[in-house]
């Protein structure tokens, strides 16, 4: 997606072969704080390099407590393998919308680990 730069971004990395995490679908959800439900914000796939660029604007970005879901099992399953988890959902606070938040994802078939990068 070509414009500006998201401010939050993802990168999803597979450990298990040493390459990027492609063709992977991803959601972004936010958290309604008055009633805890979750609102879908919006949909992707890993590029070629693992990563979902666009995922929401700086206009949109509001603190709040979001939501990434991964869709690891239809990604294991396009190349023929199984895994332990059939998808994995990374839920994260914002407090200051004016910086930038890295969520990458470290995934192997039975495995999977994140952290906040910049």
């Amino acid at each position: 997606m070509a414009g500006p730069a998201s401010p939050l971004t993802t990168h999803v990395l597979n450990i298990a072969m040493g390459v990027p995490g492609s063709n992977m679908a991803i959601n972004l959800y936010r958290q309604d704080p008055s009633t805890n439900t979750w609102s879908l914000i919006t949909t992707g796939t890993t590029n070629a390099d693992g990563r979902c660029p666009g995922l929401i604007t700086k206009e949109t970005f509001t603190s709040g407590v979001y939501r990434l879901r991964f869709e690891t099992a239809q990604y294991w399953e396009s190349m023929g393998e199984t895994c332990f988890y059939p998808y994995v959902e990374i839920a994260f606070t914002i407090n200051d919308p004016g910086q930038k938040y890295h969520v990458p994802l470290l995934l192997s078939r039975f495995s999977y680990s994140t952290y906040r990068g910049s």
